[in-house]
């Protein structure tokens, strides 16, 4: 096991309540009493701006959080579009958990990714944010997750009035605890009268984009299962790996099947962001069964069921036959090819990022270009997502949405409203083109980013040293 520095992590009950750190705003900007739950299934990776255009009350109230990165408006694939179309006469919703058809079609998906899966241990909602909501209040206690971590994961806890603390992660990836804070963390919770009972980790992370070596996963699952934790690996990233032939995904349940479940929200690869549906592989064990079935009471309290018409798409989604997987493909690369511009754009400017590996986004350290933002009026996260957002004219969500210090100026740039700015045809092509960055819409999108970039990196030079 590496050992790093696990400094900066929760270590006091009361450290991890009202924290903007630890999700959405920041210390300053929190309000209370304004609680939403969802991430939400916009296409667009909206903050600072409601769904809706309206202006924002503060930067804290999680209904502006951000969201899943979006797709960019790529139009929706035909042949889903003629499966939601044929059920649109159904008007009812599926059953709690999740009709027959559609968690045979979960089992086939899982199957063929090396977990052997049966009906009786698959569950469905309408967005992997249902299901964590449930997992949760399911198997209480505190909660654990990655510094930083996906900005809807820490809002459940704090809904049913449980602690969160940040367990920081390692140099080389996001999504997955460093093994040696991990227990650090859990010890000193305990001591602290906690009691820390789930961890959820994603090994293809949002926000950092990265995938989590294998050695580190099985390391970080060992120390989970010596301290009793249960598991909940968030896959919704895992098919969209930039290049599948030169990175190793591995599930945590391949490693820990007994304790850990698996949730993917089909957003991530399947279906387009205003389509909600998501999926949880739970154990088959015993305490996997109880778990289920507190999941599925969960989900039948909160209406949290999947449209039939949705359920009708999901289900053909998860099938993957060939017109699905090679619009996935499509988009994968297409993606891949803007995140790897913006990653050039960042990095030439002097700014720090880990090579995006999968997903619609990359995380950015601008802590050497403080000097200059500093010049800008910019001197934590909060007032960076302000800059930014304003200066490219897209979200730019700060490192302090994801549980990272608001001081450190991190920030979650997404591909997505890179390719959104064209017409629909547009949005077409960028799928069909040999080389889409020259297209004139995306072109002029990156332009202007690394156009705001570069002024950084040019202001940095000429500012005195300090």
């Amino acid at each position: 096991m590496r050992r790093t520095d696990p400094e900066g992590h929760d270590s006091a009950r009361h450290g991890s309540e009202g924290r903007g750190a630890a999700g959405y705003g920041s210390e300053r900007h929190e309000s209370a009493g304004q609680v939403s739950v969802g991430h939400g299934s916009q296409g667009r990776d909206a903050v600072g701006r409601g769904s809706e255009g309206h202006d924002p009350v503060g930067h804290g109230p999680v209904r502006y959080g951000p969201h899943l990165p979006g797709d960019g408006g790529l139009p929706v694939l035909p042949e889903l579009s003629a499966v939601l179309a044929a059920a649109a006469g159904r008007g009812h919703d599926e059953p709690a958990g999740g009709a027959p058809p559609l968690l045979d079609a979960a089992c086939g998906y899982w199957d063929r990714r090396g977990l052997p899966t049966e009906p009786g241990h698959v569950a469905a909602a309408p967005g992997a944010n249902a299901l964590l909501l449930a997992l949760t209040a399911a198997l209480g206690g505190d909660v654990l997750v990655p510094r930083p971590c996906a900005a809807w994961w820490a809002p459940y806890a704090r809904l049913l009035g449980r602690p969160v603390f940040h367990v920081p992660t390692p140099a080389e990836s996001g999504g997955v605890p460093d093994p040696y804070a991990l227990l650090e963390t859990v010890r000193r919770v305990r001591a602290e009268g906690g009691d820390p009972r789930l961890l959820v980790l994603s090994v293809a992370d949002d926000p950092t984009g990265t995938v989590a070596p294998p050695e580190l996963l099985h390391e970080t699952v060992e120390a989970a299962a010596d301290e009793g934790l249960h598991l909940v690996s968030d896959e919704t990233w895992r098919d969209t790996l930039h290049d599948p032939h030169a990175t190793v995904l591995l599930s945590p349940a391949e490693m820990l099947p007994e304790r850990v479940t698996v949730v993917t929200d089909l957003a991530g690869a399947l279906l387009p962001p205003g389509w909600p549906a998501a999926v949880a592989r739970f154990p088959a064990s015993a305490a996997g069964d109880g778990l289920h079935a507190r999941v599925l009471d969960v989900l039948t309290a909160l209406g949290a069921n999947v449209a039939a018409p949705v359920a009708a798409a999901a289900g053909y989604a998860l099938a993957e036959p060939e017109p699905v997987t090679a619009r996935r493909s499509a988009a994968v690369r297409l993606h891949a090819r803007v995140a790897a511009a913006v990653h050039a754009a960042v990095v030439a400017a002097g700014a720090t990022a880990r090579p995006p590996q999968a997903g619609r986004h990359l995380y950015a350290d601008l802590g050497p270009l403080r000097d200059a933002l500093g010049a800008q009026g910019v001197g934590d996260t909060q007032e960076l997502e302000d800059f930014l957002t304003a200066r490219l004219g897209m979200p730019a969500p700060g490192g302090h949405r994801f549980g990272d210090d608001l001081a450190a100026l991190r920030v979650r740039l997404a591909t997505g409203p890179l390719l959104d700015g064209g017409t629909a045809e547009q949005r077409a092509e960028c799928l069909t083109s040999p080389d889409p960055l020259e297209l004139p819409h995306v072109q002029r999108a990156l332009i202007g980013l690394k156009s705001v970039f570069d002024d950084l990196r040019d202001a940095q030079r000429w500012e005195p040293p300090r």
